[in-house]
């Protein structure tokens, strides 16, 4: 035997060598150290060469590493929902346990992982935490068969495992305690008895396990059986046993916990301690290493008691002393968890000590003088913060979210360590088990500078897929208590301002998802033809870089105001052009369809080489409808885009007078309100109308636009032929009297609007002279279509009678039913003394553009089915920004090949309506009518005799009910009195009897539904509810589809494709289409594969086609009330009301669960029980409909 002197010298050496051969983390001492005659060794010494993990996920992980580190072979064992989980790949094997049995159960089966563990040659278990890590009965089965557990002996797991046990070795080792029952309790009648002594509040812990599992808080009496119920449930699921223990609930508590480790020979030592005061519903989030601003004297005495009830219970292996401490200083032991901890990671940053490796070598009976460990020489090195990185939604209560991982990037470096299982893109994250995603732990010389790298690598990460908590915990680490170290257990209840998050724009992934479903389930927007999108790349007219463009007629108005600019106007001599390329002439060509994504790509050529462009005519009308409704873009969006691109020429609007930009009347305060907003988005000139020249419509509009401090252009729609003395319901004097009727009302320029082309050339010296004469001072701006071919001729005749402006359209947009041709007039009146100033050279350069532009839009092209301008639109007055989409609403109708009876019978409904003005939203009641007659075969006569018995659009029945206004010469009767009946009647103008509309109201109800709303977005919403509700939940789903090129956005990419999409400046994403799965998953999905900036990415589209082939469950409508959704995926565990049932508001519904988590669903409002979607034990995804109110 050794002399004690030589072997005092050989342990010195040995923890010598160790200090300098292991590094930070290492424990282990060469062979030939290893003594077994050491003083202080175990008489029971085992080699251990193989370990099975009885548990799963990063904890798995994170002890098969420190295996394969000591050359020890590791084992897996994994339920039938774990079998694609990455741990099981990590281990050297892996075994299936717990078949058919429920997710949690499989890893609570002792005998099969015995089983497993003999089979297989296992020397050891290592329970990691949670599951079997604090059951004795599982220890003692180890122990039984001969297999060491990694962890205390079961005599001690019993021990600590009972709280009350532990409450009672605590007090016999002089270590304060907080007052609690003495026993387990497993009936609420024991409960109340505990409260009635001491008080509330109080807190429910379950006796056999920890992690926040069957923790509930009691402050009402009221809800003392409720948490009962609840947390015995909770603990029973998790720990296989529901018994309670119920203790006095301190306030404004810390939350410090002391990390030991003790050995056989009744050694152990503390590493200091840790802060878990960051808490959420009783469950650790934040923890740090050491407690920041403990006092010395305090932490001393605390890591002295740990000890000493270790030593007291003769303590081996990891555990963890946990405490409450006071705001006066004051200590209280609330339990040990025998097991290693999920925060042991923090301790191990700032010790050096690697804890599992501590782990297996005492379990194969090494003590810890012969690791190194001696109090004395266990130091802290800085300050570590681990995060816990959970599948939660912390927007919404922290609900459990599960799915997969579409895009997992990690955030890494210097000072970074990530824990993790299933922390790569395709990982499937179940709803069976903990929300826990990753562990990061942040380790250096300080916690301000720890909080930093913390928050670094937060930022860095990209979890697409399901929802994290990483917004929480980014909140957290900036917030100031947190930063100086000033925080309790109550630092997330106080502070709301944690859950104020800036949502993830996930722009990538959501254009994946676009993408996906065109190439699945088709186009987005209906396609009017079956032509095709061309595959050409515009060529785009060079312009200097860096600069805006000469200034232009907006700087006149900008610098002089709306008089001064209408005199400007006068004073000058040639004839000024309106460029309708932007708006009216791809309404009338393409059905609207033109995206700002090509507008803007020419917008800097015409900035710099039409600037002197009286004006860019680019908004309202149609194309806020249709930018909406189909383009799925925002339309404030392309007004302020262009007007950065073009800053010095006017940009000009049509508005509806009291309509806006809508189809119907609104209250007076929506028209204010958007004539405010779209001038201080870049709006300068408003061509006011009515679609029946009622003038106090069109006297709201010019209040509206004077009051935002816009140019005013009222404009007289115009119909007849003033030429023809036989037609004399809109002869002569009716225009000059319109027109006298609106100077006086404060008109800055006059325009005359004929919307279908319809002023002839001799009509057109009538009445602009006339005009002239009446206004001389008056600016004078003509708007025709060329639907008939004579627009030119028209044009140089207003010329001469006087006219100031007027509205052309690029050569290669021009003609038939969009506008003249902004060549033609400009090489008519060159060198005469209207002549407009423009060079033909850029005007062609410009069409050459839009030449090419156009084929883009193949699928709406107006040339399909109309060849040539037509003269028969002097019999059927179609305007010509209707023409082309009467034609797509006749093809998606059926009646496509019966458009010539529909021109014919728009000239009779129009006569059937009393010969009125056509302009939107008069013309669509006449283009109604017109299909309506068509399709059901009635002739004028007809429908004037069956008025009584056919169900019109509504279109016409609320025009004349009156709500789009009065017409000229009143409504036609008796066909008014026939289609209306008994039904309402509008007096006067419609919107001046319109309650005030409640923009704030409209706010937080889209608040609450979507995400980033704004002022623009409520506007919207107010004009077109359905429709911008409709484009916002899109805008949600899919994304900045504005972004994408014309033809992908179309009809999506080609399986093969490359291509891009810059969705900011500086910001550009490389897409690559790969394929299209043939096969449907069991939930009817077809799986599309990309490349996105290199990487292999995938989406799971659901294919409409099987939706009939399929049971899918019905889904709660957002924003419906009484539609009640599941708020989390998971199983129905009680369903608690029946149809018919009456519930208030706040009333307990359903209980589900998931991830281990129960969550009663409560009434969102108070009805009657319509319908039950739902049974017990059901499995439901989030958003699955539950319960249906009335």
């Amino acid at each position: 035997m050794a002399s004690a002197g030589s072997l005092t010298a050989r342990l010195v050496a040995a923890r010598r060598h160790v200090r300098h051969c292991t590094g930070r983390m290492g424990l282990l001492i060469p062979s030939s150290s290893r003594a077994s005659s050491y003083r202080f060794a175990s008489s029971e010494r085992r080699k251990i060469s193989k370990v099975l993990v009885a548990n799963r996920g990063e904890i798995s992980i994170r002890v098969f590493r420190a295996c394969s580190e000591l050359g020890i072979r590791s084992v897996a064992v994994y339920s039938e929902q774990d079998k694609m989980h990455m741990f099981r790949q990590k281990a050297d094997e892996s075994y299936l346990i717990g078949a058919g049995l429920e997710p949690v159960a499989a890893y609570l089966n002792i005998p099969e992982i015995i089983h497993v563990a003999k089979n297989n040659g296992v020397d050891a278990i290592h329970p990691g935490y949670g599951f079997l890590s604090e059951r004795s009965d599982f220890a003692e089965a180890c122990e039984r068969a001969g297999i060491k557990l990694i962890g205390p002996r079961s005599k001690t797991v019993k021990q600590m495992g009972d709280k009350v046990a532990a409450r009672q070795a605590a007090i016999a080792a002089g270590v304060p305690v907080v007052p609690g029952t003495e026993n387990p309790i497993t009936t609420v009648a024991e409960a109340k008895e505990f409260v009635a002594q001491h008080g509330l509040p109080v807190i429910f812990k379950a006796a056999f396990g920890g992690g926040g599992r069957g923790m509930r808080v009691v402050r009402d009496p009221d809800e003392l059986e409720e948490n009962f119920q609840r947390a015995t449930s909770e603990a029973l699921a998790a720990f296989g046993n529901g018994s309670m223990f119920l203790e006095k609930f301190i306030e404004r508590p810390r939350h410090i916990e002391v990390q030991i480790l003790g050995d056989s020979a009744g050694n152990v030592v503390h590493l200091y301690e840790r802060d878990c005061s960051v808490q959420r519903r009783h469950q650790k989030v934040v923890e740090l290493a050491p407690a920041p601003r403990l006092p010395v004297e305090v932490r001393d005495r605390i890591t002295t008691d740990a000890v000493n009830l270790m030593k007291y219970v003769q303590y081996e292996n990891a555990g963890t002393v946990e405490f409450l401490l006071d705001d006066k200083g004051n200590h209280h032991f609330i339990e040990v968890n025998a097991r290693l901890q999920v925060e042991h990671t923090v301790t191990e940053e700032v010790t050096g000590i690697d804890l599992v490796q501590a782990q297996i070598k005492i379990a194969e009976g090494q003590t810890l003088p012969e690791l190194g460990l001696n109090q004395n020489n266990i130091e802290l090195r800085g300050a570590a913060i681990q995060c816990r990185v959970t599948t939660e939604d912390p927007a919404l209560n922290f609900q459990p979210d599960s799915g997969r991982l579409e895009v997992f990037r990690s955030g890494e470096g210097m000072g970074i360590r990530l824990d993790g299982a299933a922390t790569f893109a395709g990982a499937i994250i179940s709803p069976y088990y903990d929300s826990l995603l990753c562990k990061i732990i942040a380790h250096s010389h300080d916690l301000p500078a720890a909080s930093a790298k913390m928050s670094r690598a937060l930022r860095e990460f990209r979890v697409r897929g399901v929802k994290t908590n990483i917004p929480f915990l980014l909140n957290v680490l900036d917030h100031e208590k947190f930063q100086d170290g000033t925080i309790d257990t109550y630092f997330i209840d106080e502070n709301p301002s944690l859950f104020q998050f800036h949502p993830s724009q996930n722009r990538a992934g959501k254009l994946l998802n676009f993408l996906g479903n065109l190439l699945v389930n088709g186009p987005v927007t209906p396609l009017g033809t079956h032509l095709k999108p061309a595959e050409i790349h515009v060529k785009i007219p060079t312009t200097p870089l860096g600069e805006l463009g000469p200034p232009g007629w907006r700087n006149v108005f900008l610098e002089k105001g709306p008089k001064e600019f209408a005199k400007a106007i006068r004073q000058h001599k040639g004839l000024l052009l309106t460029d309708t390329t932007m708006r009216d002439a791809h309404q009338s060509l393409l059905a609207t369809r033109v995206r700002s994504h090509d507008i803007l790509k020419i917008s800097p050529f015409v900035s710099h080489r039409l600037n002197n462009l009286f004006s860019v005519e680019n908004w309202g009308g149609a194309t806020f409808d249709v930018a909406l409704r189909f383009l799925k873009e925002c339309p404030w969006e392309r007004l302020e885009s262009m007007r950065k691109e073009m800053p010095h020429i006017p940009f000009q609007m049509l508005l509806r007078g009291a309509n806006a930009v809508g189809y119907t009347s609104y209250p007076d305060n929506v028209v204010y309100k958007f004539c405010d907003m779209a001038v201080k988005s870049g709006m300068d000139i408003f061509r006011i109308f009515d679609s029946l020249n009622y003038l106090p419509n069109m006297i709201l509009g010019i209040d509206a636009v004077g009051k935002a401090g816009g140019i005013v252009e009222a404009a007289i729609s115009y119909t007849g032929d003033v030429s023809d003395r036989s037609r004399s319901k809109y002869d002569l004097n009716y225009y000059l009297n319109l027109a006298d009727e609106l100077v006086k009302a404060g008109t800055h320029i006059l325009c005359i609007k004929d919307m279908a082309g319809l002023l002839k050339p001799e009509a057109a010296t009538i009445l602009i002279k006339a005009l002239r004469d009446r206004h001389p001072d008056m600016p004078i701006h003509i708007h025709t279509h060329d639907t008939a071919g004579a627009g030119i001729a028209t044009y140089l005749r207003c010329a001469d009678a006087g006219a100031d402006i007027v509205d052309v359209a690029v050569d290669s947009m021009s003609g038939m039913t969009s506008q003249p041709s902004m060549g033609a007039l400009v090489a008519c009146l060159q060198r005469t003394p209207r002549d407009t100033g423009f060079r033909l050279a850029d005007v062609s350069e410009y069409s050459a553009f839009w030449e090419q532009t156009r084929t883009l839009y193949a699928p709406f092209e107006c040339t399909t089915t109309m060849k040539s301008g037509n003269a028969d639109v002097y019999m059927n007055e179609i305007p010509g920004g209707q023409y082309t989409n009467l034609q797509f609403q006749a093809f998606s109708l059926g009646l496509g090949d019966q458009f010539e009876e529909i021109k014919h019978a728009y000239r009779e409904a129009n006569l059937l309506l009393g010969d009125v003005i056509k302009v939107t939203p008069s013309s669509k009641v006449v283009g109604d009518l017109a299909q309506f007659m068509v399709q059901n075969k009635l002739s004028a006569d007809q429908v004037l005799q069956k008025a009584e018995d056919l169900s019109f659009p509504k279109s016409v029945v609320e025009f004349m009910q009156g709500y789009v206004g009065i017409p000229h010469g009143g409504f036609p009767e008796p066909l008014r009195s026939k289609i209306l009946k008994n039904m309402p009647r509008i007096e006067g103008r419609p919107g001046e009897s319109m309650t005030t509309f409640d923009f704030s109201k409209l706010e937080g109800e889209l608040k609450e539904r979507f995400n980033k709303v704004d002022e623009k977005d409520v506007m919207s919403a107010a004009l077109y509810p359905k429709v911008a509700e409709e484009y916002m939940e899109f805008r949600d789903s899919y994304g900045p589809v504005d972004r994408l090129d014309t033809r992908i956005f179309l009809v999506g990419p080609k399986v093969g494709e490359e291509f891009e999409a810059c969705i900011e400046r500086g910001k550009t994403l490389a897409f690559k289409t790969l394929a299209v799965a043939d096969d449907m998953t069991k939930k009817g999905e077809r799986e599309v594969f990309f490349e996105l900036n290199g990487q292999l990415r995938s989406v799971l589209i659901p294919d409409k086609s099987a939706e009939k082939e399929l049971t899918i469950r019905p889904k709660a409508k957002k924003g419906d009330r009484s539609q009640v959704g599941a708020p989390m995926p998971g199983t129905v565990l009680d369903v608690r009301v029946k149809p018919g049932d009456k519930v208030s508001k706040g009333d307990k519904i359903v209980v589900l669960s998931a991830m281990k988590m129960e969550m009663v669903v409560q009434a969102p409002d108070a009805g009657t029980v319509k319908e039950v979607h739902v049974v017990k034990d059901d499995k439901l995804q989030g958003g699955d409909l539950i319960i249906t109110l009335e």
